[in-house]
């Protein structure tokens, strides 16, 4: 296979800046490129050395959308984001033609509360399985968690808030739940203060909400840092939930792919 086989080249149409290390970026889209919402993409940068170097990003946009949409953190020194960060309107990536992932809704079966749960730029597949319309359809509450360290770290909050106008999903839109939780920052009451960790452990996420978390009710996706991951499957499990596998519908999928 050679590498034209692999990849296409997309522009950067957009560049957003949230906060000091957090940006987002639009890029052309192949119209032969699919995916489904909740899958993410490998892009390939050229590194100071010349090198390709390759990071996979969870895809913001819906798969009905024109353009491309990713959410990025720039970690220091890092090979692929300190030089993506670099890069501007105009300037290209690459695209590998293949869609990864099983963080898609169609790994569960029945539910009536549909869980996000994020930390960070792990909010951004769940930003893209929003934009489906039968997501909404499909439960009775959708419940997005987005935790961070510092509540400027809370990024699209106006895109989220921006369904209850949107001519979509304005019918839907009382069905979402949005939930901050902040771990190191003073926070208004209409946010939560600690780790979605602790807030599963202590009871305060479901109080917070109103709604339980438990096998007949709920389907729990969740996507962040791996040690999250791992920490709120984990227990999760301990709760009786199970994960979804191939062929074996459960209550749980997850995503950590750094």
């Amino acid at each position: 296979m050679n590498t034209s086989d692999k990849y296409t080249i997309e522009t950067i149409t957009e560049m957003q800046t949230w906060a000091a290390n957090l940006f987002s970026f639009k890029t052309t889209r192949n119209p032969a490129y699919r995916f489904i919402a909740g899958q993410f993409a490998r892009l390939g940068v050229t590194g100071d050395g010349g090198e390709l170097v390759w990071r996979a990003y969870s895809i913001c946009s819906a798969p009905y959308d024109d353009f491309l949409e990713f959410y990025s953190i720039v970690v220091p020194d890092g090979a692929f984001t300190s030089r993506l960060a670099q890069l501007k309107v105009g300037d290209q990536v690459l695209l590998e033609k293949k869609n990864y992932g099983y963080l898609t809704t169609d790994r569960f079966e029945c539910g009536k509360d549909l869980w996000l749960l994020s930390t960070g730029t792990g909010l951004a597949p769940f930003l893209s399985i929003l934009q489906e319309f039968d997501t909404w359809e499909n439960y009775e509450n959708i419940v997005l968690v987005h935790s961070v360290r510092y509540r400027h770290e809370l990024a699209y909050q106006e895109f989220i808030h921006s369904f209850k106008e949107n001519e979509l999903f304005a019918e839907y839109a009382h069905k979402l739940h949005y939930v901050q939780t902040v771990t190191r920052d003073q926070t208004p009451p209409s946010m939560l203060n600690g780790r979605i960790t602790t807030l599963l452990d202590n009871g305060g996420l479901e109080a917070h909400v109103g709604l339980p978390i438990n096998q007949e009710r709920s389907r729990i996706m969740i996507c962040g840092n791996p040690d999250m991951v791992q920490e709120t499957r984990q227990l999760l499990l301990d709760r009786g939930l199970t994960l979804s596998l191939r062929g074996k519908p459960g209550h749980l999928a997850v995503e950590n792919y750094w």
